[in-house]
């Protein structure tokens, strides 16, 4: 089907402002849809898509676009933006705060924290609440990865409930590569996981996930997900509680190097062993 060319208000979202420079810029190169496509390895349709606002880019797309018109990096440096403004418009004032954090903690009772999951594992999460913006979606979740590939990348320490290693999300091969990717981060210095083994019994994250961030000059935030809402403080005495009930998950937890040894066999034991390839440089 052929693209309808629709004039964009650059101001309207940062979609809307990617699509409007993207068609100002190519055609000031001369360039039509089916040429730029073309240059770039991806049809005209597609570069019609985006510049209509009715298609996220990628960063690769992005990266491709730059070299392609000489443009400096500027669509690569937008491209963040425009995947983060499709989070859910609750989630965003928390990744907005995570991507600048200096430390960040988790806890999480049900599933892979989202700076963990595989691209196949976030889209059989995601394709629940958002079967139509799944794409989208996964790409957004993606983005935030990137903060754990800097050159300093944020210290991550990650406390998972055994239950996220048996909760089957999408099928074996899916979980089987989730936690193989988990035991990758082995080898990170910067990433420390631990589990929370059944045989503990009660503990201090029965009431749900959380996260705290820390940063160099800003206070501490404290966030956990709701129902389509997040809720995320400062307030000094959440702060100091949830400080104390996280270094009490972490007391309790397996050390990295039994975390390991379980999410292994885990692994081998529900999903079957497959290793995969080495990520050891990728995380």
């Amino acid at each position: 089907m052929a693209n309808v060319r629709r004039d964009l208000d650059p101001s309207a979202s940062p979609l809307d402002y990617y699509g409007y420079e993207l068609r100002r810029r190519r055609e000031s190169a001369g360039l039509t849809l089916s040429e730029l496509g073309s240059i770039i390895f991806c049809t005209g349709s597609l570069v019609g898509q985006i510049e209509c606002a009715q298609k996220v880019p990628t960063r690769e797309f992005s990266e491709r676009v730059d070299a392609a018109l000489g443009t400096e990096g500027f669509f690569s440096g937008l491209v963040g933006l425009v995947l983060q403004s499709q989070l859910p418009s609750w989630f965003q004032p928390y990744a907005a705060m995570e991507a600048k954090a200096t430390y960040i903690s988790t806890f999480q009772c049900q599933v892979v924290y989202g700076l963990l999951q595989t691209e196949e594992y976030a889209r059989v999460l995601l394709s629940v609440g958002h079967p139509d913006e799944v794409d989208e979606q996964v790409a957004a979740r993606l983005e935030r990865q990137r903060i754990l590939r800097r050159e300093v990348p944020p210290p991550l320490w990650v406390v998972l409930s055994e239950t996220v290693l048996h909760q089957q999300v999408g099928g074996s091969e899916v979980m089987r590569e989730q936690l193989d990717y988990l035991l990758h981060f082995a080898k990170n210095p910067w990433v420390q996981i631990q589990v929370l083994p059944f045989a503990v019994g009660q503990h201090p994250g029965m009431m749900g996930s959380f996260n705290l961030l820390r940063f160099d000059r800003d206070p501490d935030l404290f966030y956990a997900d709701g129902y389509n809402q997040g809720y995320m403080t400062a307030n000094p005495q959440v702060i100091r509680e949830r400080s104390v009930s996280y270094a009490r998950l972490q007391a309790c937890a397996l050390s990295p190097e039994d975390s390991a040894e379980l999410i292994g066999r885990v692994m081998e034991e529900r999903y079957g062993h497959q290793p995969g390839p080495d990520r050891s440089t990728v995380a």
